[in-house]
């Protein structure tokens, strides 16, 4: 893989939070010509209908081996390394992984893009706000006391359900980094 392909790889994988969420939604506003929100509460608007969209993505990543604890803290550390944690799309049968797509407030879209950048590539899905109550491991509950606000995981458990109802497509970071370019 080219040097400057490698570098802007885990460059996305070092990001956190908003800012890796910024990739997210300029990756999909780009694939799929649309334009920013002018209100907080969700990320795009399709233009021809109208339709609110939010956008939600994760970094996959080799579940921790265990706690952090007194007498490992320094191992933990040095196995926290992104070359070490990494998961290719290939290996998601093989390794241990628990993506979360979170903070989904039903009530302030209509579309909801989400997926997981992998080592090798990134996947992308797509849901009606309509369809998310039926979405495997669903809970509308994210926090204690919190309503309105909920989240699934993305798993060995539940990977073919999200492959085989929401795959949109995949995207290599080649092709991300063009479409980035362009």
């Amino acid at each position: 893989m080219e040097e400057r392909i490698r570098l802007f790889k885990e460059g996305i994988f070092e990001l956190r939070t908003r800012r890796f969420g910024s990739v997210a939604e300029i990756m999909i506003k780009k694939l799929y010509n649309l334009n920013y929100s002018t209100n907080n509460a969700y990320d795009l608007i399709e233009p021809t209908s109208g339709d609110r969209i939010e956008v939600k993505f994760s970094t996959v990543m080799k579940k921790n081996e265990s706690v952090i604890r007194e007498d490992n803290v320094i191992e933990q550390c040095l196995k926290a390394n992104l070359s070490v944690r990494m998961v290719k799309s290939t290996d998601v049968e093989n390794i241990e992984f628990d993506s979360n797509i979170q903070q989904i407030k039903r009530q302030e879209f209509e579309v909801l893009y989400y997926g997981l950048f992998f080592y090798d590539k990134i996947v992308i899905f797509k849901l009606k706000t309509s369809e998310i109550m039926n979405t495997l491991g669903y809970s509308d509950f994210q926090h204690r006391g919190n309503e309105g606000e909920g989240q699934f995981h993305i798993n060995q458990t539940t990977w073919s359900y999200h492959i085989n109802n929401n795959l949109v497509q995949w995207l290599t970071y080649e092709e991300l980094y063009d479409l980035f370019q362009n």
